[in-house]
């Protein structure tokens, strides 16, 4: 096995490589000791031990072989070992063994795979189980010197190592980790922002592209309607033609304010009001509807957030994802509810749908393949959303369909007394 491929492997799965080679290590030198070098010791409850510490290796490879380890599992492991270390030393001298430093391992690896708080314990154990075996030592003599101090000090060093490894190596292996996790989001934040990129340049020709063909036609159209100004076929080109422009234009500005990236504010009852307007004109068929929360102290007429021009579209997005889902199942309602608590602004859309379909997947945090508006169009939304310190989490409601929650940051939010 080379190191790339353990490097890879999960925290519980090296744990079990090292084990297995501590196992073949202890068999290969209690037999080497006791046969070749034959030293006097108590061969078969070490043997005993070592055979219990297979079984739960092996035990735990299998348990562990489908499943992910918590920080639970792997302080159980790490413990384990403590206690295995511990009784081999028992019957191999105990405090005098040459070998009993090796209680340090289990609190370095307990350093760099466990929080805080559980290393701690870890480290009081192994601490114990070396104090127990200093305690049951039997008197030891040498040269007419007493051993005694010489245990002492060795088992005041051990304890020295522990606080050393425990505070530096923990720490040490706290700040890698955390490092770690921060690269691996400046990496994912630096691909998402190249995914956006080449995005907004393709529907930037795209819409340029479009912009002289549909100037001909317009013309085209105008000339025809001078000329054929019953024509059903001319007629019925004029509502598409205005529809086409008028996006096109409604593009062009908001790439403008997107450039010159303007924030307004915006109350959130103004919003609300805005996006039932673009719900009943773009989904008249959809039953929607908006409950505020049931505290009568705030007025959502003056609770301010910040706004762009994506906010709305992207708010559109979710609908129209619920609207979709809804179709599977042949619903029709979509419902949002608004809460604000503290400085935030809650907006929870759902529909009653078939819920998520690819919960597995990070939605809206990565470009992911997907028929149902769950892959581009929620990677904008969410990104929108985090352009305002906004968030945005998709989960499936208890009973039916799938929630979107979205949160925004309140500017001003001012309490009143509830009218009567």
């Amino acid at each position: 096995m080379n190191f790339l491929t353990f490097k890879q492997r999960s925290i519980i799965h090296r744990l079990f490589i090292l084990r297995t080679i501590a196992i073949a290590v202890q068999v290969t030198t209690i037999l080497t000791l006791y046969i070749v070098m034959s030293l006097p010791m108590e061969l078969t409850p070490l043997l005993v031990v070592i055979a219990v510490e297979s079984l739960f290796h092996a035990a735990s490879i299998i348990f562990y072989k489908q499943r992910r380890a918590s920080n639970t599992a792997i302080f159980i492991q790490v413990f384990a070992d403590v206690v295995f270390l511990a009784v081999l030393m028992s019957f191999s001298g105990g405090a005098t063994n040459a070998f009993v430093s090796l209680l340090l391992l289990p609190i370095v690896i307990g350093a760099v795979s466990l929080p805080a708080q559980l290393l701690a314990v870890i480290s009081c154990c192994a601490v114990a189980a070396y104090s127990i075996l200093l305690l049951n030592m039997p008197q030891h003599a040498m040269h007419q010197m007493d051993m005694n101090n010489h245990f002492i000090g060795m088992w005041v060093n051990f304890l020295l190592s522990v606080v050393v490894v425990t505070f530096v190596v923990g720490a040490m292996a706290h700040l890698i980790t955390s490092r770690e996790r921060h690269l691996a989001r400046s990496r994912e934040e630096q691909m998402r922002s190249e995914q956006l990129l080449a995005l907004g340049i393709a529907s930037a020709q795209v819409t340029h592209q479009l912009a002289t063909p549909l100037s001909n036609m317009q013309l085209l159209f105008d000339e025809l309607s001078e000329d054929f100004p019953q024509a059903q076929a001319v007629q019925a080109m004029a509502h598409p033609l205005q529809q086409c422009t008028s996006q096109l234009n409604y593009f062009r500005t908001l790439a403008s304010d997107i450039r010159d990236n303007a924030l307004r504010d915006i109350s959130a009852m103004q919003l609300l009001e805005d996006l039932i307007d673009s719900v009943a004109l773009q989904y008249p068929q959809t039953q929607f509807t908006v409950r505020f929360s049931d505290d009568t102290n705030i007025d959502y007429r003056i609770i301010m957030i910040h706004s762009d021009a994506m906010l709305q579209p992207a708010l559109l997005n979710l609908i129209q994802n619920g609207i979709n889902s809804n179709a599977i199942v042949g619903e029709r309602a979509i419902a949002v509810e608004v809460v604000a608590e503290k400085s935030k602004l809650f907006i929870n859309i759902r529909d009653f749908g078939a819920g998520l379909v690819v919960p597995s997947q990070p939605l809206g945090e990565q470009l992911v393949a997907s028929e149902n508006g769950l892959g581009m169009a929620m990677l904008l939304s969410n990104t929108t959303f985090e352009r305002l310190n906004g968030s945005l989490t998709l989960i499936d409601h208890h009973q039916q369909g799938a929630v979107a929650q979205v949160v925004l940051p309140i500017i001003e939010m001012n309490k009143q007394e509830p009218t009567v």
